[in-house]
């Protein structure tokens, strides 16, 4: 085997088991359906291995899975909403309908599920910001996976702060 592959296979798993459960958390924002999930999944670790081949270190490992995994997911809604959807910008989100919740949901979980329903409604900028920002990156380091200045990234970040802020004070009242 090359010495490039070996190399390649290396970084691969050690990416795979230290960001392994954020990129889970990444393709479950990202992909509500349950088959589609796991497409995507699959592409992003497909893509993230295939990525190791060009990593030279001039990031650190967690900017290039971040980037390499965001990017997949977002040509991955693209794909998706060019068929079946318009996205919407942060000053379009309206409030959307509470589904039916099983009366023994936790609170916590149901909290979570409107979270991951209203980052889902982003275009895909929008979501790689909210996304990032909810694994503790900080505006510089999102500015790095995608390509915004950090001053961008802070007014995205306080203004789906605001919007979610809203949507929950005005869909727990409905409650």
């Amino acid at each position: 085997m090359p010495a490039g592959s070996v190399r390649q296979d290396e970084l691969y798993t050690e990416a795979a088991a230290e960001f392994g459960s954020a990129l889970e958390r990444l393709t479950r924002a990202y992909e509500a359906d349950p088959e589609k999930r796991r497409d995507l999944s699959q592409d992003i670790h497909f893509q993230l291995w295939r990525s190791f081949q060009r990593y030279d270190g001039r990031c650190s490992m967690r900017t290039w899975v971040y980037r390499v995994a965001h990017h997949v997911a977002a040509s991955h809604v693209i794909r998706e909403r060019r068929i079946f959807s318009k996205l919407v910008t942060l000053e379009e989100v309206e409030l959307f309908p509470d589904k039916a919740l099983a009366p023994e949901a936790a609170h916590q979980q149901v909290d979570l599920d409107r979270i991951t329903a209203l980052i889902q409604l982003l275009k895909p900028i929008d979501r790689q910001v909210m996304l990032c920002y909810l694994e503790d990156m900080d505006a510089a380091s999102i500015g790095e996976i995608t390509g915004l200045s950090p001053g961008n990234v802070a007014i995205r970040i306080h203004r789906s702060k605001s919007v979610l802020s809203k949507w929950f004070h005005e869909g727990k009242n409905h409650e």
